[in-house]
Parts: C-alpha cells; sequence; structure tokens
C-alpha cells in the first residue's frame, strides 16, 4: 500500500510542477499585457534622479538597460531589491546600465529608501505617480514592478512582471 501511495505522488510531481509553471507564465499573461513588444523603439524620457541631476533614457544608449518601474510603498517591488542588487553585483556596468523609475510621490520617501537599502545604479524619480505618469502610460505599465530590458540600440528586448525573466534575458 506505502509503495502504491509513493508512486502515485511520484506521478502527480511533474503535473504539480507544470501547473506552477503555468502559474508563473499567467503573471506576464495577467500583468504584462499592455507592456511593449520585443522590436519596439523604447520611447525617450527625462527625469531627476534622488539628488536631482537630470538623465534620459538615451544617455544610456549603447549600454543594455534594464529599467525598472516601482515604488517604495510597492510589497513586490521592495521584494525584488535584493534580486536587483544580485543583478548590479554581476552585470559590467560599462555594458549594463540599471534604470529605476520610482512612482513615489514624495522624493524624501524615495531618498531615505534608497539610502538604507544601497539601491543600486540610477534611481530616477516620477512625481506624477503611476496612474498620472506620462512615462508609465507611454510604456505599457499598469502594474508594479514592471521591468524592461533594452537594447544598446534602444530597441525593446522583453517587457515582463517576472524578474527571473530579466535575469534569464542577460
Amino acid at each position: 500500500m506505502k509503495k502504491l501511495l509513493v508512486l502515485a505522488v511520484l506521478a502527480l510531481v511533474p503535473f504539480c510542477l507544470t501547473a506552477q509553471q503555468a502559474q508563473q507564465e499567467d503573471l506576464d499573461a495577467k500583468y504584462a499585457a499592455t507592456l511593449l513588444s520585443p522590436g519596439t523603439a523604447a520611447p525617450d524620457f527625462t527625469l531627476q534622479d534622488v539628488d536631482g541631476k537630470t538623465f534620459s533614457l538615451k544617455d544610456f544608449r549603447g549600454r543594455t538597460v534594464v529599467l525598472v518601474f516601482w515604488a517604495t510603498w510597492c510589497p513586490d517591488c521592495r521584494q525584488e531589491v535584493p534580486d536587483l542588487k544580485a543583478l548590479h553585483a554581476r552585470v559590467d556596468p560599462a555594458k549594463v546600465a540599471l534604470v529605476s523609475v520610482s512612482f513615489d510621490r514624495k522624493l524624501e520617501a524615495l531618498q531615505q529608501y534608497v539610502k538604507e537599502n544601497e539601491l543600486p545604479g540610477t534611481q530616477l524619480f516620477d512625481p506624477a505617480g503611476m496612474k498620472d505618469s506620462t512615462i508609465a502610460s507611454a510604456y505599457g505599465v499598469r502594474w508594479i514592478p514592471s521591468l524592461y530590458v533594452i537594447g544598446p540600440d534602444g530597441k525593446v528586448q522583453l517587457g515582463t512582471v517576472m524578474f527571473e525573466k530579466v535575469a534569464a534575458a542577460l
């Protein structure tokens, strides 16, 4: 009887893994459907970083850009911080730029979070917030975190809500 039970459980494992994988895939189907498609020219934008320095997306042309849309009040976004730090530590900054656009409404909250958590890369501030942001609209961002991989040519290579896909793309 025990053998039969063990065999039944082992037979179900592949189905459970497939269901879990399908559920992960559904996150992009559910939340990333409005993101820009691969091959699309990434819309340029200009924002200030947490120190008041102005940056445009075109400033990073020639490098692959990992573009992260997020906010400090977003639990899923905060959960990705260790992954972003690990990614930043393993890529060559001459080839890959990590650029984050925060939809926080208060610069002070963002500045404090960036400092306390030693966030890597370029931390930009969009004071419009996600709902009213022209940048969020241009990129089809309806859910955060939303992430893009933009090639050195300025074209979207990947748009996703799943960090694992960004890491795999690099």
